[in-house]
């Protein structure tokens, strides 16, 4: 199976915020790489404490930065009464600074080392509990920090993620979408399966297949721009993670969980998020009406209103 149709990413449209709120970047150090973040909300000078619960979003790939998760205005919605933090995980976007006597091409992209990326985001900006929120691939990452990590974690909310293991992915995007298959397999036949040329290509087509509504996606793509994808990245994290088992943890989780999902998700099918809710105990998962893999741009009133009321408590 192509990466690509086991990766997921989450990308919003592009709207306007009435009253901006605070907005602070920084760096967080680690052994091999210094990990870039930013954090909106009422907490946005590192340090200070917040107002409400801490969320901490991480964005899916694997292979892309967090720039795609700012292409609206979700998070800052959200932090009008919190702070919210985004990073670039290690090898994209802002992330690629490396350590004296590192090299890129022997960075360590195992799961270890990114649950340790975010827990060195998490103490740099001295957050003791957090709500952590996995979009796509990031919920695979949140389940493993909060396996590891369940000291810090208030809340956890997958938001169209992948099960505790690639294995346990429903993906029928192939099955929906030969034309489009067809048409990247000849695209990846011109360009050569192994470039990034192709790579990049293989994304684009990607997300002609994960909307719901054809006008969103027409508008999303019309502007989506460069969205930063490294495929190095994301075949090391592949690799890395290709044998990573979740699924005896979530039992375990004893911190409130909600379970996001699109209900025509194409690429992480609703099953996937269906058998999640049901893994974790107490969870509740809610289903998007008229989305595909991208309800926080598909639908981003309810996708706000329906995280701020788990973060409240209702």
């Amino acid at each position: 199976m192509k990466l690509i149709t086991v990766s997921a990413f989450f990308l919003c449209s592009l709207n306007v915020t009435a009253q901006p709120v605070a907005h602070a970047k920084g760096v967080a150090h680690t052994d091999q790489v210094d990990i870039a973040y930013e954090t909106f909300g009422p907490a946005g000078t590192p340090g200070a404490a917040a107002t409400a619960l801490p969320v901490i979003a991480v964005n899916g790939g694997p292979g892309l930065s967090h720039a795609y998760m700012v292409q609206n205005d979700v998070w800052e919605r959200v932090a009008k009464n919190r702070m919210v933090v985004l990073y670039d995980q290690r090898g994209t976007g802002a992330s690629k600074r490396l350590q004296s006597g590192a090299a890129q091409a022997t960075l360590s992209q195992t799961m270890d080392a990114q649950v340790a990326d975010l827990d060195a985001v998490r103490q740099a900006l001295g957050l003791e509990k957090v709500a952590l929120l996995g979009d796509s691939y990031g919920g695979l990452l949140v389940m493993a920090y909060a396996a590891a990590h369940p000291e810090h974690v208030a809340k956890l909310v997958l938001s169209d993620s992948p099960g505790p293991s690639w294995k346990s992915i429903v993906h029928v995007l192939p099955e929906v979408f030969p034309d489009i298959e067809e048409e990247n397999a000849q695209e990846e036949k011109k360009l050569g399966p192994a470039t990034d040329a192709a790579a990049r290509a293989s994304l684009r087509n990607h997300f002609r297949m994960i909307f719901y509504s054809p006008e969103k996606r027409d508008a999303y793509m019309g502007r989506m721009g460069d969205l930063g994808y490294e495929p190095a990245v994301a075949e090391a994290v592949a690799k890395a993670t290709t044998d990573l088992d979740l699924t005896q943890k979530l039992a375990g989780f004893k911190f409130p969980a909600l379970v996001i999902t699109g209900r025509y998700d194409m690429n992480v099918a609703p099953l996937t998020a269906w058998r999640l809710a049901h893994a974790i105990p107490g969870a509740k998962i809610v289903f998007f009406e008229k989305s595909g893999h991208l309800p926080a741009y598909e639908e981003l009133e309810k996708y706000v209103t329906v995280l701020e009321d788990f973060l409240n408590g209702r």
